[in-house]
């Protein structure tokens, strides 16, 4: 199973990293944090049952599902940065 699951690894840290660019947006946003950890909880909870459900079905498009991934990453985290330059900005 774990040789199956191989090309979702670099998808799996990435993911991790996305949590976490969430997180300080939500912080940095003034978000109610049990309300944004409940959202958090519902959404890993149906991410799990997808990956329970849809790892079959899903293996063969990995190599997309790897791009897309990693490509929302990169544009939350560019946006992260850009809404901070602002506040950056400010305190020079």
């Amino acid at each position: 199973m774990i040789g199956e699951l191989k090309p979702f690894i670099i998808l799996l840290v990435f993911g991790n990293i996305e949590n976490l660019i969430l997180a300080a947006q939500g912080v940095a946003a003034h978000v109610d944090p049990f309300g944004l950890a409940c959202l958090s909880l519902i959404a890993v909870l149906f991410w799990l049952f997808v990956g329970t459900f849809g790892t079959k079905m899903a293996l063969k498009y990995a190599r997309y599902i790897n791009f897309i991934g990693g490509f929302a990453i990169f544009v939350l985290g560019l946006q992260a940065m850009l809404e901070s330059i602002p506040g950056i900005l400010s305190f020079f």
